[in-house]
């Protein structure tokens, strides 16, 4: 399917984590509100925003670290493994992957028992487990949003936004310990993201509040998983899990949706349908296509959405053989009701025209 290109342009004093790797490298998730595209790289602790620049083009980059607007603790510095944002009633919704880490070996190293040894390490990093939202405000002077940890509500002068994160301890939050002891969860939820275990990929919020997360993994034959929440507010100014109306589990519900033995890389929601990036769930090279969901926010109940409910509208290009493991589409955001754009992990060397430069591509739905 035929596509446009539109250049991203970072600054160059953002672009570089602590360990070298460019952010243009591991871009994870996109989002549009306004003139702003909001991105964030699976190696940070920080959301970046750029603006629409020109006609296919995107610049004037800023960096916002979740540390100063979030209660972070002791991971304040360590990967939040940011994969989903969302955008409503002037917040900014985050989630992190919740995801296990086993460790990759290195089979160029000449001890070949301590590589596979590696294999068997399996990294549990409470970084990931992070849901949370940010006040979102436009600035009229600039025409940028921002984001705050404290601001006033922008109609309402009774209202004050705050920032406010799932309740959880050092280990482990509310959804995790609700989905220990789910049925169809609870026996991925020590495997590790890249081993089909469980893997949040994708979030999208509907006007009412409810969010939609989408699972990477597990893929359960050939089945892909979406959840539904109902977050609110407790006394204490933290978000909790609310009980979610033809909910089986009371305080979520769970679809199944049939892409094809593919999970979920990110959701969109447009009226009420959500569109849906589905690629591999194990690290590998495969098919990465689009999806609509129709009608999937008026889903009473948990569900089961067979290939006859759901409309694959494209493939979306991905690296093989000399590019094995590079161009995956891992983002996706809405520029306009007819037109996604989309941005890669892993760019290939064509997708770098310049040192702090990458192309990403837009396909009309």
């Amino acid at each position: 399917m035929r596509h446009q290109s539109y250049l991203l342009h970072f600054n160059p004093k953002l672009s570089l984590n602590s360990a070298g790797k460019h952010v243009r490298d591991g871009l994870s998730t996109v989002l549009r509100t306004g003139n702003n595209v909001w991105m964030s790289c699976d190696e940070r602790t920080s959301i970046e925003r750029l603006r629409l620049t020109g006609t296919h083009e995107l610049g004037a980059h800023c960096r916002y670290e979740l540390a100063e607007l979030l209660d972070l603790g002791d991971d304040a510095e360590v990967e939040i493994d940011i994969e989903g944002m969302a955008e409503a009633e002037h917040y900014l919704w985050v989630i992190g992957s919740h995801s296990r880490k086993r460790k990759q070996p290195k089979p160029d190293e000449d001890d070949v028992a301590h590589q596979i040894a590696r294999l068997a390490e399996v990294k549990e990093e409470p970084s990931r487990y992070l849901l949370a939202r940010i006040p979102l405000q436009l600035n009229p002077t600039t025409g940028d949003y921002e984001l705050h940890r404290e601001a006033p509500h922008p109609t309402d002068p009774t209202k004050t936004l705050c920032a406010a994160q799932l309740r959880g301890t050092d280990t482990t939050n509310d959804l995790l310990d609700l989905l220990a002891e789910d049925p169809h969860l609870k026996p991925f939820m020590q495997i590790p993201g890249k081993d089909n275990g469980f893997d949040i990929e994708g979030l999208a919020i509907a006007p009412d509040g409810r969010l939609f997360v989408g699972l990477r993994g597990p893929v359960l034959r050939g089945w892909a998983i979406v959840l539904e929440l109902l977050p609110c507010e407790d006394k204490h100014g933290r978000l909790r899990l609310d009980k979610l109306p033809g909910a089986t589990q009371k305080f979520y519900k769970k679809h199944f949706l049939d892409l094809g033995g593919m999970g979920v890389r990110e959701l969109r929601q447009r009226g009420s349908d959500l569109l849906l990036l589905a690629g591999p769930t194990m690290d590998l090279d495969g098919t990465i296509a689009v999806y609509c969901w129709p009608d999937a926010l008026r889903c009473e109940q948990d569900s089961l959405i067979g290939p006859d409910k759901l409309q694959r509208l494209f493939d979306v290009p991905h690296g093989f053989g000399a590019t094995a493991g590079q161009d995956k589409a891992e983002g996706m955001a809405l520029l306009d009701d007819q037109h996604v754009l989309i941005v890669f992990d892993s760019p290939t060397n064509a997708r770098k025209p310049a040192p702090h430069q990458v192309t990403a591509d837009v396909y009309k739905i």
